[in-house]
């Protein structure tokens, strides 16, 4: 069942990554991931979610997320 939530989580949260084009918004997705993902893996959910908050604010600022139109 862990492993369906991670999979679930990852093919959503990559479904919605390349429509937001707001750090904000990245942030809010990778937040909800972080959680998803930390809570499947019984690790705190808080701490994950602060992670992927993070990770999806700065992902464009690390070349990962930007478009390239």
């Amino acid at each position: 069942m862990r492993n369906t939530k991670i999979i679930l989580a990852l093919v959503g949260m990559s479904a919605l990554a390349g429509c937001l084009e707001t750090d904000g918004g990245r942030a809010l997705t990778g937040a909800a991931a972080g959680a998803i993902i930390a809570d499947a893996t019984d690790n705190n959910a808080l701490t994950g979610a602060a992670i992927g908050a993070g990770a999806g604010a700065l992902c464009d600022d690390a070349g990962i997320c930007r478009r390239s139109y």
